[in-house]
């Protein structure tokens, strides 16, 4: 197991960054369960098991911008099919620093293993714990290179709140790491803005590929 790609990540969420100098760094996957994509400024890690000859020719051959190649679609679906893997979307990638102290939310640990975005996060995390507060639930694991990673979800009824971000900010005084990360789909504006009222900082951009 590659241990390279969990000391990028924590050097990104001390701020440390890989060189801005468009290059791309091939490096060992952090176990068996994922292969993909960390997309930083003008630099990107790709993390598998794949010859790192045949990531750099494949890249070569997309027809995209250089800063971009890893994250085309073209590259993607070419690794997805190399590997034999699935993903479901890019996704922004955002840190926040642990906070010290209670939550400040009432908050309630459950083991519903049958909640859908608990089973989800059963199949991507390890060492799930399961919150419930009123009008919310909020997860937490240990996913990519072991990282501590967050997702909360918001009854539709209780939307207009400012639950959102209250969930996002109680994970960091739930987190037994120094940081927690999280991940929102760009498209969901709404998301990006609760996580950003919450102190995640924006980091990269990142496709993850999950075995079938």
């Amino acid at each position: 197991m590659s241990e390279e790609l969990a000391g990028i990540l924590a050097d990104a969420a001390a701020g440390r960054f890989p060189a801005a100098d468009g290059g791309v760094t091939v490096v060992g996957p952090p176990g068996t369960r994922d292969e993909g994509v960390v997309a930083f400024t003008a630099h990107s890690v790709v993390y598998t098991a794949e010859d790192p000859e045949w990531i750099r020719a494949e890249l070569a051959a997309t027809d995209s911008d250089r800063l971009a190649a890893t994250m085309n679609p073209g590259f993607l679906a070419a690794l997805m099919a190399r590997t034999g893997r699935r993903m479901d979307t890019i996704d922004l990638v955002t840190v926040a620093d642990a906070l010290p102290g209670a939550p400040g939310l009432a908050l309630r640990e459950i083991q519903d293993r049958e909640h859908p975005r608990v089973a989800a996060a059963l199949k991507r995390r390890d060492e799930v714990r399961v919150w419930v507060a009123d009008g919310g639930l909020l997860v937490l694991g240990r996913g990519l290179a072991g990282r501590w990673e967050v997702s909360v979800e918001v009854d539709e009824e209780a939307r207009g709140r400012g639950l959102g971000p209250r969930l996002a900010m109680a994970a960091r005084h739930l987190v037994p790491g120094p940081v927690l990360w999280s991940q929102q789909s760009p498209g969901n504006a709404r998301s990006v803005r609760a996580f950003q009222r919450a102190g995640y900082r924006p980091v990269a951009s990142e496709a993850v590929l999950t075995a079938r």
